[in-house]
């Protein structure tokens, strides 16, 4: 049977990569913020990490033991993680088209995380049009964003409700992805899912039982989760800029939004991102 690591091609920077799944998902997040700070000749893109937490879900102890596994000083490896944590859907929209390009420029990072991108635009205080057209704007975004300062994002979307809402979400939120892969887990049973990619036909993989947990899956199929710091064929070349300057660890969202203390307060929004009537 073929191994994930010789049919995935690995992440290339202008990537906009969709995650989905459950707890695995979670874990290989984690397992990207550290890898990324790599050396290239061991997969990674030696690189900051920026993370946007949609759902609290951010886990220093889960990075520290990671980083240790991989030889890394858990407190470095820490440092050189910007976390910003967002708690509604507008706060969220506001972090990636208002502060996120402006993040890349000062801090450089190869890769952005952002965590449980849809969970936030499912609340119900949220009116669904509303929602719909901030999540479009944002992911529209993340795109470009991804294309144009050739960064790899990688958006963890964890299923939920079949409901109207969702299903359009996971739709607008597919549809702008270049690449949508992830774990399902049903009665006992892991499978590898590559929906879409450029290059690569579609496929699903059936795990080993004995890859349940994270270091039995990463021992049998960690090669996959690799990094490229080369553009793909058919981009202009450029340098790579590697980042000097070291990310403020477990930053706020107030040190994302540049000292701006973001509320329930729906100004933050600017009048071009608000639904027309």
């Amino acid at each position: 049977m073929a191994r994930i690591d010789e049919v995935f091609p690995g992440f290339h920077r202008g990537d906009f990569a969709v995650l989905f799944g459950h707890s695995l998902c979670r874990k290989l997040l984690f397992l990207l913020c550290v890898r990324c700070q790599l050396p290239a000749g061991k997969g990674g893109l030696n690189s900051k990490v920026v993370y946007i937490d949609g759902g609290n879900t951010f886990d220093p102890y889960s990075i520290s033991a990671i980083a240790q596994e991989h030889g890394l000083h858990p407190k470095s490896v820490l440092e050189s993680i910007l976390i910003s944590r967002a708690f509604t859907a507008y706060q969220s929209t506001a972090l990636v088209l208002d502060k996120l390009e402006a993040a890349l420029k000062s801090y450089k990072p190869k890769l952005v995380i952002v965590s449980d991108i849809t969970g936030l635009f499912l609340d119900r205080d949220v009116p669904r049009q509303e929602a719909e057209h901030l999540f479009k704007n944002m992911t529209q975004h993340l795109s470009k964003l991804a294309s144009n300062k050739q960064v790899i994002i990688v958006a963890w979307h964890i299923p939920r409700s079949c409901s109207r809402r969702s299903r359009l979400l996971k739709s607008v939120l597919y549809g702008n992805a270049t690449m949508v892969m992830g774990v399902r887990e049903s009665k006992g049973v892991s499978k590898f899912i590559l929906e879409n990619h450029p290059k690569v036909k579609p496929f699903t993989m059936t795990l080993p039982s004995n890859s349940s947990t994270l270091d039995m899956f990463m021992e049998e199929y960690g090669r996959f989760l690799r990094f490229f710091l080369e553009k793909p064929p058919g981009l202009n070349a450029g340098s790579v800029e590697i980042p000097v300057n070291m990310l403020k660890k477990l930053g706020t969202l107030e040190d994302f939004m540049g000292g701006v203390t973001v509320g329930e307060n729906r100004s933050i929004i600017p009048s071009s991102l608000r639904k027309r009537d």
